[in-house]
């Protein structure tokens, strides 16, 4: 006998705790109830020391701010679409804290218009953070990128004192602009190799200080200097 009422007692209890449940869950996801509310709102991101500023204004998340469903994925769409954010995800928690977790786009060189200078990712990724000014020591792109541009930054910086800005021609190879005026095509294969030849030249000969205009070093065996 007491077996069967400590059941139904438990029974009972379980009944209420999931209408309970079930209540408060439908009230937060329809946007009803306290827990509907942002309390607070904490910003993170991959790279630390970073300006979170223009995420935390493309939220535009206060205090009593409702956050449900729909405009939980119109606050993550804006933070995803701010100038510098590869990808977020935004989170409300129990209680009642909005959580934003940003991965960041890392700057590896910057890209020109002629005009401004935009960061530029490893993968190609002009983002849209423009400036008047030329980051000192930055290797420079101009026109179409490819999606990866690790390769050709790090060995150009091996001469960026010279470096005016890099130019992907015809998607396939690179030309070289100096400082200086001069046009470098650099050849498809191996333009790692092209390019320590070239500072091998001018440590010796002085190449680009001279008044020259190209230098064609597309074809292995041979410099064409016009």
């Amino acid at each position: 006998m007491k077996r069967s009422i400590w059941f139904w007692l438990y029974f009972v209890i379980a009944i209420i705790l999931g209408v309970y449940f079930a209540t408060r869950i439908f009230m937060v996801s329809t946007g009803h109830g306290p827990l509907s509310y942002v309390r607070s709102l904490s910003i993170s991101a991959d790279i630390p020391n970073k300006d979170l500023t223009p995420v935390a204004a493309a939220a535009a998340v206060a205090p009593g701010t409702r956050a449900y469903g729909a405009t939980l994925d119109a606050i993550n769409s804006r933070i995803a679409s701010t100038p510098g954010v590869k990808n977020a995800a935004t989170r409300r928690l129990a209680n009642g804290n909005l959580t934003v977790r940003v991965q960041l786009y890392q700057a590896v060189a910057q890209w020109t218009d002629g005009e401004q200078y935009y960061p530029l990712s490893a993968d190609g990724t002009i983002v849209n953070n423009p400036t008047t000014t030329r980051n000192p020591n930055t290797v420079v792109f101009r026109g179409d990128v490819p999606n990866d541009i690790s390769n050709i930054t790090n060995t150009a910086h091996n001469m960026v004192a010279d470096l005016d800005y890099l130019e992907f021609i015809e998607k396939r190879r690179w030309n070289l602009h100096t400082l200086g005026g001069i046009t470098v095509m650099l050849p498809e294969r191996d333009p790692a190799a092209a390019i320590a030849s070239l500072m091998i030249l001018d440590k010796n000969h002085k190449i680009l200080s001279r008044d020259i205009d190209v230098i064609d070093m597309r074809d292995d065996s041979r410099i064409l200097i016009k």
